[in-house]
């Protein structure tokens, strides 16, 4: 069986944004197929490893990214455990990655979430053209590439001529192998317990409410879409928004609870929403990369509305009708297509699973290290 080693940079046990949820379930199936070993920051729950060994090697301070005393940690490390490839997550620690491939031989992968500077381009960074040459810098270094998205892949070969060889999909994976079975009785909870009429059809957006692409895209449902929507009396509807970070000044949304929207925060259980959600939201104008919780709805058996930019990375082959795609800022067809959906009797394709589940990602991942 093969060693493996993981850097993981910042918290991600338990998991609340979509990156931590993309660290740690790629961790945990990884673990099933391989000895693997996770260097992350303290404080993560090291219950909630269950498939692996984590070390807490790394500081919880932002100066872990300049810390020159983990070139001698991780090296030795890498050579006492023998392993056969290390991964990176993200390319910020790139400048040790190398140093650390000099000194131990090992091949080094860098498992990329999105092209980083454009996400914090269009975050408005000031920063990001110094984060670009770092950034091309480590892609043409790294012994392997993985990739959550085919479109960020392509532009690592188109733009920045990086070898295809070694440029491999690593798309964000989903833990239901078929479509479920319980989405009426999910629908039927979640209208209990939040006491919604029966002929409501159950519109859900979820996400950390404070990252600003999150919060333009709630502000574009809240201000744009449901005004649109409420004039539409034959279309009775409830917006659930869940999530954590609300800032103070939205006042739990509570401005608009007689405006069919309803605030739950945080959700223990966000799957039990996305099986009982008829349509799942996604108007998300900002931000690089697939977005995750849109994966997770089409596989759960909802339909996303998503914006072009909000269904960037998505396999729309795979999704088929399960994805409506709308041009970004034309919210009278946004709100066109959420009461022109019939999500009820189209079922997410087999192929979406074939391509997304944990699973057959993990094989695929297991014989490239």
């Amino acid at each position: 069986m093969k060693k493996v080693l993981v850097i993981a940079p910042y918290l991600y046990l338990p998991y609340f944004s979509g990156g931590q949820k993309f660290i740690a379930q790629f961790a945990d199936y990884l673990g099933r197929e391989v000895v693997l070993t996770v260097i992350s920051v303290p404080g993560n729950d090291v219950s909630l490893a269950t498939h692996y060994r984590l070390l807490p090697l790394l500081k919880k301070s932002v100066t872990r990214y300049i810390d020159q005393s983990l070139v001698k940690k991780i090296t030795a490390e890498a050579i006492a455990g023998k392993y056969d490839a290390i991964i990176w997550e993200h390319p910020y620690f790139a400048w040790l990655a190398f140093r650390v491939r000099k000194k131990t031989g090992i091949k080094t992968f860098i498992h990329t979430h999105n092209i980083e500077y454009q996400r914090f381009r269009s975050t408005g960074k000031w920063w990001w053209p110094i984060l670009k040459h770092y950034e091309k810098w480590c892609f043409k270094k790294a012994d392997g590439l993985f990739f959550i998205t085919p479109e960020d892949k392509n532009f690592a070969i188109t733009q920045w001529n990086i070898d295809a060889a070694k440029c491999i999909d690593l798309p964000f994976g989903i833990t239901n192998a078929a479509y479920p079975a319980d989405r009426a009785e999910c629908k039927k909870k979640v209208q209990q317990l939040h006491g919604i009429a029966v002929q409501n059809h159950l519109l859900l957006f979820n996400g950390m409410l404070h990252y600003k692409p999150n919060l333009e895209a709630l502000q574009a449902i809240v201000e744009t879409i449901n005004p649109l929507l409420h004039n539409h009396v034959s279309f009775p509807y409830t917006i659930i928004i869940c999530g954590k970070g609300l800032p103070e000044e939205m006042n739990q949304l509570k401005d608009y609870a007689d405006k069919n929207i309803l605030y739950a925060g945080f959700v223990e259980d966000i799957d039990l929403y996305f099986k009982a959600a008829d349509i799942f939201l996604n108007p998300v104008l900002s931000g690089g990369g697939v977005k995750t919780k849109m994966v997770e709805a089409i596989a759960f058996g909802t339909t996303v509305v998503a914006t072009a930019t909000g269904a960037a990375g998505i396999d729309t082959a795979a999704a088929g009708d399960k994805l409506k795609m709308v041009p970004d800022n034309d919210w009278n067809q946004f709100a066109h297509a959420i009461m022109t959906t019939n999500s009820i009797h189209t079922p997410t394709p087999d192929a979406y699973y074939q391509y997304y589940y944990w699973e057959n990602i993990i094989r695929k991942i297991v014989t490239v290290l």
